[in-house]
């Protein structure tokens, strides 16, 4: 499996990998502000793209970002985002091999803990991230979101 961070050319195959990700999402606003919100992202030396390529087409992604932290001996902490595998793809290891490259990463940074999310509920997907590492039992997660 051919994992890499990604880079500036790689944001259309990651933008249509991102179709796999929601059943519905809010659309995205016109090409200039994703490609500046691209940009502001890879210029930030604390968040990575990860992908996994199959044969040259983006098969699978996540997001860590590294965040700079003043307790735990100021040990940064990581959290995991938008994991997705492409659905012709997924069952095979993408997604695991995924989370492992991102997980190495943040080690190498020191981080003392890394998060991650899923508002998934199905026993598979919970299984399939203890399988990578994460302990659903560890923390309780809140989520706030703007007023409507």
């Amino acid at each position: 499996m051919n994992i890499r961070e990604l880079s500036a050319e790689d944001l259309a195959p990651l933008l249509s990998l991102y179709t796999h990700l929601h059943a519905q999402d809010d659309p995205l606003p016109p090409l200039p502000e994703v490609q500046t919100v691209w940009a502001e992202a890879l210029a930030n030396p604390r968040i990575r793209y990860f992908g996994g390529w199959d044969e040259g087409a983006l098969v699978s992604s996540c997001t860590l970002t590294v965040i700079p932290n003043l307790t735990r001996a100021c040990r940064p902490y990581g959290v995991i985002e938008n994991v997705v595998t492409h659905s012709s793809h997924r069952g095979q290891g993408w997604g695991h091999a995924q989370l492992q490259h991102a997980l190495a990463h943040a080690w190498r940074e020191h981080c003392y803990k890394v998060m991650l999310m899923t508002g998934r509920k199905d026993e598979n997907t919970l299984r399939f991230y203890e399988q990578a590492g994460f302990d659903r039992q560890g923390k309780q997660a809140f989520v706030a979101r703007p007023p409507q």
